[in-house]
């Protein structure tokens, strides 16, 4: 007896239709959806403590360099 079979998940759809409604049922599937991703982003995340930010190669760990223009140059001298 599998509990994933073709019937059983057409039944449980049937049931979630009749409780929810056609209108309801796309909302809490893109619900399901977004909450399934954020999860999977959190659990990456932990895995990688750096973060997002590890990728960006100018990093707050390196000082900005000022970049002089020609125009402010030649004003100085």
């Amino acid at each position: 007896m599998d509990l994933l079979s073709p019937m059983h998940i057409i039944v449980l759809l049937v049931v979630a239709l009749l409780i929810f409604g056609p209108k309801r049922l796309p909302e809490i599937g893109s619900g399901l959806g977004k909450s399934i991703r954020e999860f999977k982003q959190s659990m990456s995340n932990m895995n990688n403590p750096a973060g997002p930010d590890s990728k960006d190669p100018q990093s707050s760990e390196y000082p900005v360099k000022a970049v002089a223009k020609d125009a402010d140059v030649t004003r100085e001298q």
